[in-house]
């Protein structure tokens, strides 16, 4: 605004133009120039935060708009003052006549901007039509940088699609390249600082999105990491993370971190809402309005076009839809309650895999260090399905995109930063116990007690553990040749390692809970033995040691490969579970 004052031909169009459309403007004043189109309900992914896990009912293609359907919509929005139309699903790129939709939509005078958000699987192949076509902006979304995790989840192989086709993107000069993260409790909140790193060499804005509730995703507030908790932890490691402006309409606060190429954002849908400034209308694959994402309320306009409605009887349909929206969520205070459609069938796409009810909720510690635990799956009508989802073992094969590598899972990054604890010289005091034979986990009347740590100081503190799996001839040679119904072991069993590390504190009782700067396991096959040896490795900077979680992780390794195996036999013999080596502490290193 202020650039436009400060020019004679802005202050001309100022004067000059012409006041928004009513029909466009709600009861609370808020102008809806922003249109948002479902393209189709199908995927090419199956992941658990978009869909149900008893699935979605797909709507026959003939209930589905046409092509012809979409532009005529699109044309009547644009008249009436909407500027920016963005294309989603489903996933959109999987509509074959997408790039001539985008070019159709690129003719429509008074449309800014064309965007796209997708998954990302068809991007690279894509993108330099649909750029050619018209496309000015992309939201590409991505929920982890494990490439394991994301293959388990959405239940396909494809996360080199996805970096390449971010790569793609910003090579065509798309800046920024908008990446959607949602972040969950339990799945992937260990991966803040990751992301953030991901936009230190690309012009990237990583989008931070508080979990929100949907029908079959089995929302709870627990899981959700709200946007003052993850801005906390990313500014433990860049205190220095400066806040940008944002206009008005923006769902975002944005942050960058100096000298990064890319920026960061976050989406407060849950904990500061950003109502009373939305400028959305969502128009669904059926042809259905929906003026709230988190409203039931639609008005269909498909069967409006079809039994004829002229384009003034269309525009008070949507005048009406768009006058009766409530100030907020729907006019729901408790949205956690909410009936809606899943989150697959409205146009608004967050995508890649962040519902893990049965994968890695925070509080079923047995179904995250077990994740394909019959039982567990049970309820599931696609459990049969779950164990052949992971690719050939978690190391990145030289068939990977080299590009694709600077995506590091946080889980094989070391990222140091000190606890936020008492220091030395604080109140708690400064003395430090000295080493002891006696046992420092029992009081004087020998009743189990955690120890304080409070007044040790900081230091780096390493642990190396391992185990041994003795699987057999037969079971050993099915693992190798990766043939196990339940899927890949090896790689399971990794990310159940890794998993069990972080949550060694739930599960020993007297366990610290320490934030680990990296857990890295790796399995190898011992052919001479017929087993699977497991190392794990854990590093913090704090006050107490990591061996409890070197070990924890080695065991839940160990038990994942038996839990894998034993309907093939249960002659499974878990063995040498044992402490390497370990680094820091009053103490002293230890290595065997």
């Amino acid at each position: 605004l202020q650039e436009l004052q400060s020019s004679g031909r802005g202050r001309f169009l100022l004067e000059h133009a012409a006041p928004f459309p009513a029909f466009l403007t709600d009861s609370f004043g808020r102008q809806h120039n922003y249109l948002r189109i479902s393209l189709t309900e199908k995927c090419n992914l199956r992941c658990q935060y978009c869909m149900p896990e008893e699935g979605v009912q797909l709507t026959p293609k003939s209930e589905l708009l046409t092509t012809q359907e979409i532009i005529t919509l699109a044309k009547l929005f644009v008249k009436e003052g909407v500027e920016k139309i963005r294309l989603t699903g489903g996933e959109p790129l999987i509509r074959p006549d997408v790039v001539d939709i985008v070019g159709q939509l690129h003719e429509l005078e008074g449309l800014k901007t064309i965007a796209v958000t997708t998954n990302g699987m068809n991007l690279t192949r894509l993108l330099p039509r649909l750029k050619e076509a018209g496309l000015n902006a992309i939201n590409i979304s991505l929920d982890t940088l494990v490439p394991a995790k994301f293959e388990f989840i959405v239940r396909r192989k494809g996360f080199h699609k996805v970096m390449e086709g971010i790569h793609k993107a910003t090579e065509l000069g798309y800046h920024p390249v908008k990446v959607n993260c949602v972040v969950m409790r339990g799945f992937n909140e260990d991966e803040l600082l990751g992301f953030v790193d991901f936009t230190k060499d690309l012009p990237l804005d990583v989008r931070f999105i508080e979990y929100m509730p949907f029908d079959g995703n089995k929302w709870n507030s627990k899981k959700m990491v709200s946007y003052k908790e993850m801005l906390d932890t990313i500014k433990q490691q860049w205190p220095e993370l400066e806040k940008l402006p944002c206009a008005t309409s923006s769902t975002a606060k944005s942050y960058k971190v100096p000298h990064f190429q890319g920026q960061i954002s976050f989406i407060t849908s849950m904990s500061e809402h950003f109502c009373g400034s939305c400028n959305r209308l969502r128009i669904t694959a059926d042809g259905n309005l929906k003026v709230c994402l988190f409203g039931n309320s639609e008005v269909s306009l498909r069967d409006h076009l079809r039994s004829g409605a002229s384009e003034e009887e269309l525009v008070q349909v949507i005048g009406a839809a768009v006058g009766r929206k409530k100030k907020q969520h729907a006019g729901m205070y408790n949205i956690s309650q909410m009936k809606n459609r899943p989150m697959i069938l409205i146009a608004f796409q967050l995508v890649i895999c962040s519902h893990v009810t049965h994968v890695f909720p925070s509080l079923e510690p047995a179904l995250m260090l077990f994740p394909l635990c019959q039982d567990a799956l049970q309820n599931s009508p696609n459990s049969k399905q779950w164990g052949h989802t992971f690719s050939h073992w978690l190391t990145l094969s030289s068939t990977f995109d080299p590009k694709c590598l600077d995506a590091s899972p946080i889980s094989q990054v070391s990222v140091n930063y000190k606890s936020k604890g008492a220091s030395p010289g604080s109140e708690l005091g400064t003395m430090v116990p000295h080493a002891s034979d006696s046992l420092t986990h029992t009081d004087e009347e020998g009743r189990a007690t955690m120890v304080d740590v409070g007044g040790k100081p900081d230091s780096r503190r390493s642990a190396v553990a391992v185990a041994v799996v003795h699987l057999g001839e037969k079971v050993f040679g099915m693992v190798r040749q990766n043939q196990m119904k339940k899927g890949d072991v090896l790689a399971v069993a990794q990310i159940a390692g890794i998993q069990g590390a972080k949550l060694t504190s739930q599960l020993i009782p007297l366990c610290h809970n320490i934030p680990l700067n990296h857990v890295e396991v790796s399995l190898s096959l011992d052919e001479n033995r017929y087993a699977v040896v497991i190392h794990s490795t854990c590093q913090t900077w704090g006050r107490t040691g990591v061996e409890m979680e070197a070990l924890t992780a080695a065991s839940l390794a160990a038990l994942t490969v038996y839990d894998m195996c034993k309907a093939v036999t249960h002659d499974i013999v878990i063995e040498e579970v044992k402490l390497l080596s370990k680094t820091g502490g009053q103490r002293g290193d230890f290595s065997r």
